[in-house]
């Protein structure tokens, strides 16, 4: 987990062109040289103008962050032509905030913002003799959320995948500006519901850095470190990879199922209910909820529950090795997932994939090897970028977290449950906190006015970045094999439907 605590001016001062042009020019070469982009995004400024945010990982780990004012109806030349990553959030500053972009290749819409029709859509179409659409959604079968995906298929062959969310923007992001932003961990946890820790660990951690700011603490901004909340920080560690773990098992059980490998679907789908339960014996709740608080924390971990929770993490990975290997080592399982979906590192690269998914093509992407607290834990990678090596990072994964937890059980005091104060906020201050969530990095943005008073909030979920990573994933496929794919990357619409 990492926090950047900035002033909330910009970088680059003023609207006319030779300010936009020089920030330009700054995220280009700070690309050329390496540097990660994280996020981008904007909010209005004084009248007419909007204010645009970058932030970037550096080659050591450090984030750093640029901004710019500028005139929506001038913006700047698009970036995602050379640099395809910057795809989602052009086209969200272009949705949200008008923000014109001259020569951009693709700009359409990611959630029809304003009031757009959904049945609007412009889906790109494949025409020829033998083509034919075939659309799945946005209505699904069971719980699923909805969205909708249209495929280009000729015979079973996959020529393209359109992928069109935005059926339930919940305003999530105006909601927060409208309560105590102190007390804002319960709507948080909600964000997207199966990533409730780290979520709020975000959040936390962004508001004790604008409260340690206001106060004068350090809060590790040159490094890149939140220290402020130190005493929690192993509380919301265990919460954090007993969240990863459990995830992690929900998917092997989901993809076994659609394999029809009822054995491990089964097996791994009662290790998750294991894991969440222990998740419910720390703070109460089997997602975690009520666990991390600003300035505090919800987990209990005395003696008794420290011996309960030893013997369940000796339980998941006896359990999980037996049926790994039995279901790794299937012949009808290899022969679905083996070159199937196959994402290469180039690709992956260039969509700016983040977490699981970029790990599984390869790219050693991963807060938590930047992070002091998360010491000794391998940034574990596969090379296939295939269906396989989704689920084969799933399974080192887990057990990389497994072997985590113990040791902070072995090495850290007990914790009981603590309510700190949080005091006044930092003015006229931008803190943006990154966290290592199961899907990928998890990016909370928040920032002040002058009185101290927040006045935006960004929310980025994972899921944003790798939707792109599927449509890719199932081109050349045959049309059979989408739900595999679909499991494999196992994202989310909640996180993108904001």
């Amino acid at each position: 987990m990492s926090v950047r605590v900035v002033p909330a001016a910009p970088t680059f001062s003023g609207v006319d062109a030779s300010g936009v042009d020089a920030w330009r020019a700054d995220l280009v070469a700070r690309l050329g040289r390496g540097h990660r982009v994280v996020t981008l995004f904007g909010r209005p400024a004084d009248v007419g103008t909007v204010r645009i945010t970058a932030v970037f990982e550096e080659p050591g780990g450090a984030l750093a962050v640029a901004r710019v004012d500028l005139d929506p109806a001038r913006g700047y030349h698009q970036l995602t032509g050379a640099f395809p990553a910057l795809h989602v959030f052009e086209r969200e500053l272009h949705e949200q905030l008008g923000v014109a972009f001259r020569g951009h290749p693709w700009l359409k819409p990611l959630r029809f913002e304003h009031g757009g029709a959904p049945d609007a859509y412009p889906f790109y179409r494949v025409d020829g003799g033998q083509s034919h659409e075939v659309q799945v959604g946005p209505i699904h079968a069971g719980v699923i959320e909805p969205g909708a995906f249209r495929f280009a298929v000729e015979g079973e062959d996959v020529h393209h995948l359109e992928i069109h969310l935005g059926y339930q923007h919940r305003g999530v992001e105006a909601l927060l500006l409208r309560r105590d932003p102190r007390a804002l961990a319960p709507l948080v946890e909600t964000v997207a519901g199966d990533t409730s820790v780290a979520h709020t660990w975000a959040y936390a951690a962004a508001i004790e850095a604008l409260a340690g700011a206001a106060a004068g603490v350090e809060t590790g901004a040159a490094a890149g470190v939140e220290t402020g909340a130190a005493a929690h920080d192993t509380a919301r560690a265990l919460l954090l990879e007993l969240e990863r773990v459990a995830m992690h098992l929900a998917g092997l059980s989901g993809l076994a199922q659609d394999l029809g490998f009822a054995q491990g679907a089964s097996t791994y789908g009662r290790l998750r209910t294991t894991a969440i339960n222990a998740t419910m014996r720390l703070c109460g709740s089997r997602f975690g909820r009520g666990g991390v608080r600003p300035g505090g924390s919800g987990v209990t971990l005395d003696p008794e529950r420290r011996a309960a929770l030893r013997d369940t993490l000796a339980l998941l990975s006896r359990d999980a090795t037996e049926i790994d290997a039995r279901f790794l080592g299937s012949s009808t399982v290899l022969h679905r997932l083996q070159g199937t979906g196959r994402v290469p590192a180039a690709m992956a690269r260039d969509l700016g994939l983040v977490g699981l998914a970029a790990r599984a093509s390869g790219l050693a992407i991963d807060r938590r090897a930047h992070d002091p607290r998360f010491a000794g834990l391998p940034v574990v990678t596969r090379p296939g970028g295939d269906c396989l090596a989704r689920a084969e990072q799933r399974v080192h994964e887990l057990h990389a977290s497994l072997r985590f937890l113990g040791g902070l059980l072995a090495n850290e005091p007990e914790a009981g449950v603590s309510r700190g104060t949080i005091g006044p906020l930092a003015p006229d201050t931008l803190a943006v906190s990154v966290v290592e969530g199961w899907r990928g990095e998890v990016v909370h943005a928040l920032e002040t006015d002058r009185e101290g008073r927040l006045i935006h909030y960004k929310v980025q979920d994972p899921s944003l970045r790798n939707w792109m990573g599927l449509a890719q994933a199932v081109r050349g496929e045959e049309i059979s094999d989408f739900p595999i794919c679909n499991k494999s990357f196992d994202l989310s619409y909640c996180g993108s439907d904001l």
